[in-house]
């Protein structure tokens, strides 16, 4: 193939490639750009935030309730899912006048619908920060061991929740996700196994 050919041959490939580009007829507006998903996702990443002006502790508590499995061989324990759609344990927070056991047993109730649990014993304490606009807050929550009593009372959860569900132990470790409830989860089943209480 001579030079002329081959330069032919080059034109014919470049051609159909050239006109595949599409050229916009117009460049956006000053108003389109500030409304961009980039422009948006920047201005929220690069706020300031507002200061802490006060730190507030908040003091719950809650428990790992649990039931054995029809063959007794295991236990299941039963999940909430917050409205976050993050499946965790049944916690709140410690009303004037109450002890933190007196707390697990009634947040309990209020967000399972279970009255039949016996609360066992205290498992450990863990701790969480977050900002809620100009506050810091430290919330400290103590976890309990908790029995369902009546194998077969149905939990029933709260309007805001995603969700309410007896898994096996296994399963329901892998859905947790803060680590340090998931250490006392093996703790509470060490327990359990055990007849620690």
């Amino acid at each position: 193939m001579n030079q002329r050919v081959a330069s032919a041959h080059l034109q014919e490939e470049a051609e159909p490639r050239t006109a595949r580009l599409k050229v916009p007829e117009a460049l956006p507006t000053e108003d389109e750009v500030k409304e961009s998903p980039f422009k948006k996702l920047t201005s929220a990443v690069f706020r300031k935030k507002v200061p802490i002006q006060e730190i507030v502790r908040e003091p719950t508590s809650g428990g790992i309730v649990f039931r054995m499995t029809s063959d007794e061989k295991d236990i299941e324990v039963l999940l909430i899912q917050d409205s976050k759609g993050r499946w965790t344990i049944p916690k709140g927070h410690i009303e004037p006048g109450e002890t933190a056991k007196m707390t697990a047993r009634r947040e309990i109730e209020e967000e399972t619908g279970l009255k039949n649990v016996n609360v066992l014993s205290w498992l450990g304490k863990i701790h969480f920060k977050y900002r809620r606009a100009d506050k810091l807050v430290l919330m400290t929550t103590q976890i309990y061991l908790v029995q369902a009593m009546d194998v077969k009372e149905r939990p029933m959860g709260e309007k805001w929740m995603k969700g309410i569900q007896w898994f096996p132990f296994a399963e329901a470790l892998n859905l947790i996700e803060y680590e340090d409830i998931e250490k006392l989860m093996l703790i509470a089943k060490k327990r359990v196994r055990a007849g620690d209480f």
